[in-house]
């Protein structure tokens, strides 16, 4: 065998290898995702919380007058205003990260992964410590904002895992990202739950959620420490981007909304790229808008209806995380690049009666089936659309490019709480998710189309070429 066959085959197995720098953004997410997560099922009782503690001229009082004529225009119950102001909290910490991950993306582009990566973790530290000392409602939303500045950590995992990967391992790369995902869904809730329970009833804690937040600071603080020592950069001096001053300058259009869909910050690409993009973007972006709406009034839901405790959300949380990660780990990881498209817009359609099937919920075995569905729709579309977007670009531009399509997931997150516990607060939750259900079709359509579309053009190109 000649020396440029062998070569050759070197080099065809080592892109079919998973680099290691993979697994260590899958360890860092994962530390990253069981903190971040801690507070999901606690949110409903901090509230409540907050309702009871807070000073008769804090901050809570003051939105509950503010509200109070609306209130009785819709004729929401007082029960129903947790879910309005989580929504209003929610939606902010991702509005937050949807001005932060470009700007991290396009940073990163120029200095290098490790240190923005260093400096997002950093701060994520500090709003853990601002919501240990959170006496005040007013302190606990300083913490979320701190946050959601913080945030474009998770969009610069992606990027490097883009970094380091071949286009035959770059589905194994996201794969891996949302078992991080479904992992911190799986345990980050139950710990957050158990410590919040333990210090109520053991330690016999008022301020019972510091707990739980000094818990995660230590994880965010393992997790910093993890990266310093293990993480080599990804992106070398001579792929980056050249001028800070561009880079900043793209990060000013990249809030521009839209610029963003426009991807008017991704220079050069050719005609038909731009074109798949936009689509594939919109389509991401209305999934992620009606799905983070269910996905943030869960809590409020299970709480309002079934009566849920902190402990049981953080049990529901463990199933759905359980779930994603057992088709994520031993399924959609395998999935080839070249089927990821199908497989995003199966998980589009099975959304829809998960949506039907949580509006409707008489008892708890219903619901559980619709958030089953709901966790297996998650484990389809989320990787498998990261997979499709993570094709475009040039090494210097990947970070851009991810950045610009996790912002745009961050904008539907921003919006999809804020509308949806607005809809819940005034016409309930039962029209809200069938509206949900209704409005998911077109995402799944949409896609539908234009992979049937695809198939057709593979086709005829077959047939002209005999």
């Amino acid at each position: 065998m000649s020396d440029s066959c062998t070569k050759k085959l070197e080099t065809n197995k080592n892109e079919s290898k998973t680099h290691p720098t993979v697994y260590i953004v899958f360890f860092s997410l994962l530390f990253d995702l069981l903190a971040f997560t801690m507070i999901l099922p606690l949110l409903p009782s901090l509230l409540d919380h907050y309702h009871k503690s807070d000073s008769p001229d804090g901050l809570y009082p003051w939105l509950l007058e503010k509200i109070k004529y609306f209130q009785h225009m819709v004729g929401a119950p007082d029960r129903f205003n947790t879910v309005l102001f989580g929504g209003f909290l929610g939606s902010m910490f991702s509005f937050l990260q949807f001005v932060a991950s470009p700007i991290v993306g396009g940073l990163s582009d120029v200095y290098g992964r490790k240190p923005v990566m260093l400096l997002c973790l950093t701060g994520i530290a500090l709003s853990y410590v601002l919501w240990a000392f959170s006496k005040t409602f007013t302190i606990f939303v300083i913490a979320r904002i701190l946050g959601g500045i913080s945030k474009g950590n998770v969009s610069l995992s992606m990027a490097i895992v883009t970094d380091v990967s071949s286009s035959g391992t770059r589905g194994i790369g996201m794969a891996l990202v949302g078992i991080a995902f479904s992992v911190g869904f799986i345990i980050g809730p139950v710990i957050g739950a158990m410590f919040a329970r333990w210090a109520q009833t053991q330690a016999g804690h008022t301020d019972w959620f510091v707990v739980p937040a000094l818990f995660a600071l230590t994880l965010c603080i393992a997790d910093l420490i993890f990266v310093f020592c293990f993480f080599k950069e990804s992106l070398p001096k001579e792929k980056r981007a050249k001028s800070v001053a561009n880079s900043l300058g793209q990060a000013v259009s990249y809030i521009s909304i839209p610029a963003l869909f426009r991807f008017s910050a991704v220079d050069k690409l050719p005609q038909k790229d731009i074109k798949e993009l936009r689509l594939l973007s919109l389509v991401y972006f209305v999934y992620l808008f009606l799905y983070s709406g269910l996905e943030f009034t869960l809590t409020f839901l299970t709480h309002h209806t079934f009566h849920f405790t902190s402990m049981q959300q953080g049990w529901m949380f463990f199933c759905i995380g359980l779930t994603m990660a057992i088709l994520q780990g031993a399924w959609v990881r395998r999935i080839p690049f070249h089927a990821a498209r199908k497989t995003a817009t199966m998980g589009l359609l099975i959304i829809v009666p998960s949506f039907l099937c949580v509006g409707f919920a008489p008892s708890v075995s219903l619901l559980y089936f619709g958030l089953f569905l709901f966790a297996v729709s998650t484990a389809m579309v989320v990787p498998c659309m990261m997979t499709l977007a993570s094709q475009f670009g040039t090494s210097a531009q990947k970070g851009t490019v991810m950045g610009i399509f996790r912002s745009l997931g961050a904008l539907a997150r921003a919006l999809g709480p804020v509308i949806a516990s607005v809809a819940y607060w005034s016409i309930g939750s039962t029209i809200t998710y069938c509206i949900g259900a209704v409005g998911l079709l077109w995402p799944w359509f949409t896609l539908h189309h234009s992979c049937y579309q695809k198939e057709l053009l593979l086709v005829w190109n077959r047939i002209m070429t005999f």
